[in-house]
């Protein structure tokens, strides 16, 4: 094979590097590439790119922590898993993003120093969900979050917990939950007595166990408590529990520590200690939440009905399954799903004959979910200690049950009202409270509550007051979880995937992170509007945790979706009908493998056919109706795990040819099909081994053309893996090696332009002009947040970027789309005005009272350098009626015009067409009026005149 020259030291470097599997990148690469990046944003040819957030907020994102404001509760501050920190004084009416000028927006935990006015942010997310992304350390800010410095812990990736001690400012106590997908040694206890110009390291396990909770005893800082967890996640396993976890005590401000919870204890000790929670009363009472990992007892766990069960018949013989009632069989398969030709009678043929064993039967219903959430552990208990920790007591009898189900490792949060030792509250799916030291519980998960929490502050001063943060956003109770206010203002939505339709104006449509998939307009205010008239401007379609979205092009009511590992939906939104449409396996086959994001796509060829990728590529020809597989298992086969691995990640068809397919794996083979699945060829051998395949994207303007992303995130891997091809995979090109140190999740294509590429990162969204030989940075209204999918819509001439943290952004890219040579050389560039639709409403308010309406228009331009640039306005005949100046950086530029003219200016334009009155509007301005007009723009020696019209 063929490879450039340039790619092949690459290769030889991964052939050896990659012999076990991908290295986690060290944090000085992060730190450079971090410097990296501010160096890209400073001289960007886009940096002036302007990109607005279209939402939606309504059902907001995952919060991890809030800290509010003990003297003014109307006062706290927000942090989101991936959408940064948002700062209101009214309430949670409005909120203001504080972190989005920090080089991260990843939230662990967060703590303010209410008095002094000090913000201290731990990054990266603590609960080790399949998107949590990693930290850069700890930023802290002195000006309220005007700006940040990062003080220490690099390597740390996720924070569990940050305290303060109230009495010192400079004193604070950080517990290090480490690495999500690798081991690492800056984990653990780590203390500053000098604000965070110095730490060290006071409480070390090993390098899988990292501290996940701190708590200490109020009115006595020396009294402290961490919770150890000890974990290993993997992109096809995840061990939530192990013999690392356990409860540690300080009696000198941590110090020096001392495992508490010892066999002797009372609190669970071994391989099966999961993620604990702690909260602390006093100096004796203390609690501690824990998800138990241990396996229930047999006769424990619940108990089927009087029907048949799928472990019935996993030890079932031949004899026994041919002597069921076909009553009781045809119900099981009924209830369960079995495809219309699998009943009672051809079943027992089936196994009769020899083809079909007993256990087939419930081989056919292991898929993803079921692994994933059948796991008969104990789940959640609740501990107390009325000694410091010395002893400890479960306060329940039986199962606390549906509260963490096996995921445990997402919750384990536990709080104790600042007034009542015997009140406490527990979060998971619902959020409980216990009036009785944890005896029993009640559900305070009322309305207009998401259902996973995370986060729970009490009011110190009137307990009845709760401020509740969770997968929906957050929450707030005045009267102990009766009843519930959302506070859901901000953008901060975690989209996987967005795809657009063609209607005017057009719709954009999500898959969300646990809230589902949602529609709306592009052009939908964002705005509190809706409260009046009692409608959202999106709407959910699909709940669950969103996935990735088809639209027929043909009639965008029907729309393809759903929700995690596989389970997808043809809806017909005009009869508000769905159909569900999962691919099923023959009987007697393994079971389809479906990744989290399954991936669908439909023809561009054929809009009734839809394909879908399991480990094999599914194709209906009748929109999901019947499927039928046209390849084999392209994937590594699969690993034994609790998640689904060993799954197609991505699927492309060229627009040039029906049956040219590309598909990749999470475990990072890449194939392709020219004859509609005939046959399939591998093309990924020069990769880099076992890297997740974000995207492989066809291209739409060169047929034997083809771009792919690998993604490392699930080894702590964050180098930027882009590659293209220039004759359908046989040899690959590496253009991300410019790119700073950040995760691939897709690339795009840009529609008019092949020179053009559009890239989105777990940090940052990047262009190319060059086909990938250089990359800008976008960085004009939008954060340091996961891009996790890039649309274009090509009538409007929208690039819209779904985030994983801060919902939907959008800009115009016509005038990128023109970027080509012969501009980029140009001094000067001024691109088209497009025509301004004049209203009798600018200037003008119905009111005294409200603001008048005032209109603007863009004007765009490119400098081959910076400096001064002079603006005019004239009258197609050459007069000036308006004049002004600006900087320009060199680049792309864009100016805001208001559409006024001065006084001298609206002398020149009635002197010219003397019928014509320029009334001056209520505003006191003075606005073109319908005619047409020039911009003039002049830097340097360089003069450019455009034509603009007010229509």
């Amino acid at each position: 094979m063929k490879i450039d020259t340039s790619f092949l030291v690459l290769v030889l470097y991964s052939t050896f590097i990659f012999s076990q599997h991908p290295p986690a990148t060290n944090a000085d690469e992060v730190v450079q590439g971090l410097l990296h990046k501010k160096q890209m944003e400073a001289s960007s040819l886009v940096k002036n790119v302007p990109f607005d957030n279209i939402g939606p907020t309504v059902m907001s994102g995952r919060v991890v922590d809030a800290d509010v404001n003990p003297d003014n509760t109307t006062e706290f501050y927000v942090g989101y898993a991936t959408g940064g920190l948002w700062h209101t004084t009214n309430n949670g009416t409005t909120f203001e993003p504080v972190l989005d000028s920090a080089e991260t927006i990843n939230v662990g935990d967060i703590a303010v120093d209410w008095k002094n006015n000090i913000l201290w942010v731990g990054t990266g997310e603590n609960n080790s969900s399949r998107s949590s992304y990693a930290g850069t350390g700890i930023l802290k800010s002195t000006d309220s979050g005007k700006t940040w410095k990062n003080v220490g812990l690099p390597d740390a990736h996720h924070i569990g917990r940050i305290i303060i001690n109230p009495n010192n400012k400079e004193e604070v106590v950080v517990g290090v939950t480490g690495h999500l997908y690798s081991s690492n040694e800056e984990r653990g206890i780590y203390k500053t007595t000098d604000g965070g110009a110095t730490w060290s390291k006071t409480l070390f396990i090993d390098n899988q166990t990292g501290i996940i909770d701190v708590a200490f005893a109020p009115n006595n800082f020396n009294v402290m408590y961490a919770a150890a967890w000890d974990k290993d996640r993997k992109a096809w396993n995840f061990e939530g529990s192990g013999s690392g976890s356990g409860i540690y005590k300080s009696m000198d401000a941590g110090n020096t520590w001392n495992k508490i919870s010892i066999d002797s204890s009372g609190f669970p000790t071994g391989d099966g200690v999961g993620r604990i929670g702690l909260a602390v009363f006093d100096e004796n009472t203390l609690y501690a939440v824990h998800d138990n990992q241990f396996r229930r007892k047999e006769k424990d766990t619940k108990k089927e009905s009087n029907g048949l069960a799928k472990k019935d018949f996993k030890t079932m013989s031949v004899e026994a399954f041919l002597k069921l009632e076909d009553k009781k069989l045809n119900a099981f398969l009924k209830v369960n799903g079995f495809q219309e030709k699998y009943r009672a009678d051809n079943m027992k043929q089936l196994v009769r004959g020899g083809r079909v064993k007993p256990i087939d039967l419930a081989k056919y219903l292991e898929d993803a979910n079921a692994v994933f959430l059948d796991t008969p552990v104990i789940g959640a208990e609740v501990y107390r200690s009325n000694d410091g920790g010395t002893s400890w007591q479960k306060t329940h009898t039986g199962y606390i049950e549906d509260v963490f189900y096996s995921y445990g490792y997402y919750f384990a949060q536990i709080q104790v009202s600042p007034a009542d030792k015997d009140h406490i509250y527990i979060s998971g799916v619902p959020i409980l409270k216990s009036k009785d030291a944890g005896k029993t519980f009640v559900s305070i998960n009322g309305n207009n509550v998401h259902a996973d929490h995370h986060s729970l502050w009490i009011n110190p001063k009137n307990p009845k007051h709760l401020v509740n943060g969770n997968d929906g956003g957050l929450n707030i109770s005045y009267d102990d979880g009766k009843n519930w206010i959302k506070a859901n203002q901000p953008s901060v939505g975690q989209f996987y995937a967005i795809n657009i339709d063609h209607k005017k104006p057009y719709n954009v449509y999500g898959g969300l992170q646990d809230n589902g998939v949602w529609v709306g307009a592009h052009n939908a205010p964002q705005d509190d509007s809706w409260h009046q008239t009692g409608q959202y401007p999106w709407e959910s379609i699909m709940g669950g945790d969103g996935m990735q979205v088809q639209i027929d092009n043909r009639n965008a009511n029907i729309v393809y979706t759903g929700f995690q590992f596989g389970n997808y939906f043809r809806i017909n939104r005009s009869k508000n009908k769905q159909v569900y449409i999962q691919p099923k396996h023959e009987l007697g086959e393994s079971p389809y493998r479906f990744n989290w994001q399954t991936p669908i796509l439909l023809s561009y060829h054929n809009q009734d056919i839809l394909y879908l990728g399991g480990n094999k590529v599914m194709r209906s020809m009748n929109q999901g109706d019947d499927w039928i597989a046209i390849s084999n298992d392209l994937t590594n086969g699969g690993k034994k795990g609790n998640v689904a691995y060993g799954t197609l990640s991505t699927i492309s068809e060229s627009v040039f040819q029906f049956g040219l397919i590309y598909t990749g794996s999470d475990d990072g083979l890449v194939y392709v099909t020219k004859n509609s699945g005939g046959s399939w060829s591998k093309i990924s051998g020069s990769f880099p081994k076992d890297l997740w395949v974000s995207r492989v994207i066809a291209s739409s303007h060169k047929k034997e053309r083809v771009y792919v992303t690998l993604n490392g995130y699930r080894w702590d891997n964050f180098t930027p893996y882009v590659y293209v091809s220039e004759d359908y995979g046989q040899n690959w090109k590496n253009i991300g090696s410019t790119l700073p140190i950040s995760a691939i999740n897709v690339i795009k294509e840009d529609l008019d332009n092949e020179n053009v590429l559009y890239l989105g990162t777990d940090n940052g969204a990047y262009v190319s002009l060059d086909k990938g030989t250089t990359w800008q940075v976008f960085s004009k209204g939008l954060p340091n947040v996961a891009v996790h999918d890039i649309v274009i819509q090509p009538e409007a001439k929208d690039l819209l970027l779904g985030t994983h943290g801060r919902s939907i952004y959008k800009t115009n890219i016509a005038a990128i789309q023109l970027l080509d040579a012969a501009i980029l050389n140009k001094p000067l560039h001024v691109f088209e005005i497009p025509a301004i639709q004049w209203s009798d409403q600018w200037g003008v308010s119905w009111s005294a009272w409200f603001e008048t309406k005032e209109p603007s228009t863009a004007i765009t331009f490119y400098a081959g350098t910076s400096g001064d640039v002079s603006i005019q306005i004239t009258t197609k005949e050459g007069a000036v009626i308006k004049e002004f100046a600006t900087k320009a950086d060199k680049g792309m530029n864009y100016v805001s015009y208001d559409l006024t003219i001065a006084e001298q200016g609206k002398n020149i334009l009635e002197k010219e067409y003397p019928d014509e009155e320029i009334l001056k509007r209520k505003n006191g301005k003075y606005y073109l009026p319908i005619d047409n007009y020039v911009v003039v723009i002049s830097k340097g020696k360089s003069t450019k005149k455009v034509p603009f019209i007010v229509e």
